[in-house]
């Protein structure tokens, strides 16, 4: 009879591992492993004190892919955002922590609407869908449009979004479409009330980790040399298809939050604040666009 493996040192183990190949979060990263293997929740490992040697055969494997920096959530295949999971991989950028707040910024804000209308929600650069789906989600009342102008993106989003319609959230409008577009949802102009993005903003001469350098798309990380190319092409989306006194939230990198803020008060924009992340770096910037 093949003897069963105690778990906990075999988590100790990997997380040792990781530590050694550079993994910023070994010991959350062999955990979340663990519990994808066994079907588990992180918080109920200590509930499974033993498993059997396939299991842990199958976990080693992937601790050596993690160790080779390959993104956690490409190994599990999944991302959080807000309540939702979010199915990701190769082709999209993944989503991150940070945009969480972000997330509850929004959610904070909509609660603040009169209820005269239902609340237009539009998601300036998609990716996997993960703003707008977790938005509709959180507000099923609410009018959400996502725009993507990658291809492989898009069909994360789209699939991601089928799954939440299965799941019986309300619909998300996809676009295929450039941020920049002067034409962009002209149908919208001014009855948004709000509009969020986490846009490409990373400085091109910036060094980045193995995760993010070798797997997440080029397209979706880089923009221009100051980081703020996309940003600041989308600034007259926003103005245009903003309705008076709506707001816009918007991620940036960590040395951009000044940035940000300059190219929104240059744009007429008030109540600008911007907002660092769980790590208290700038992150990204609220405003307003006057009423």
């Amino acid at each position: 009879m093949t003897e069963r493996i105690r778990l906990r040192p075999l988590i100790i183990e990997a997380a040792e591992v990781l530590a050694e190949a550079g993994v910023g979060s070994p010991m959350p990263d062999a955990e979340n492993l663990a519990a994808y293997v066994l079907g588990t929740e992180r918080m109920r490992l200590a509930l499974i004190p033993m498993v059997e040697p396939e299991i842990a055969d199958r976990y080693r494997a992937l601790i050596e892919q993690r160790a080779a920096r390959i993104p956690l959530q490409h190994l599990t295949g999944t991302a959080a955002m807000g309540e939702i999971d979010l199915a990701v991989g190769p082709g999209v950028f993944v989503p991150r922590p940070e945009t969480e707040l972000l997330f509850a910024w929004a959610l904070a804000y909509l609660e603040t609407l009169l209820h005269d209308h239902a609340p237009v929600v539009v998601d300036l650069c998609t990716g996997s869908g993960a703003l707008a789906l977790a938005i509709a989600h959180a507000r099923p009342d609410a009018e959400v449009h996502a725009v993507e102008l990658d291809p492989d993106a898009l069909t994360w989003a789209r699939r991601n979004a089928d799954t939440r319609i299965a799941d019986g959230d309300t619909p998300i409008t996809l676009h295929a479409d450039d941020v920049t577009d002067p034409t962009l949802l002209t149908p919208l102009n001014g009855r948004v009330d709000l509009v969020v993005s986490n846009p490409p903003y990373i400085p091109e001469a910036a060094t980045l980790d193995p995760e993010v350098a070798d797997h997440d798309p080029h397209r979706a990380l880089f923009s221009g040399p100051d980081g703020l190319d996309v940003i600041r092409g989308m600034v007259p989306t926003i103005v245009r298809l903003l309705r008076p006194a709506g707001a816009t939230a918007i991620e940036h990198d960590d040395t951009n939050g000044g940035g940000v803020a300059a190219l929104l008060a240059a744009a007429d924009f008030t109540d600008i604040v911007e907002h660092v992340d769980l790590a208290d770096k700038p992150r990204f910037v609220v405003a307003r666009r006057p009423g």
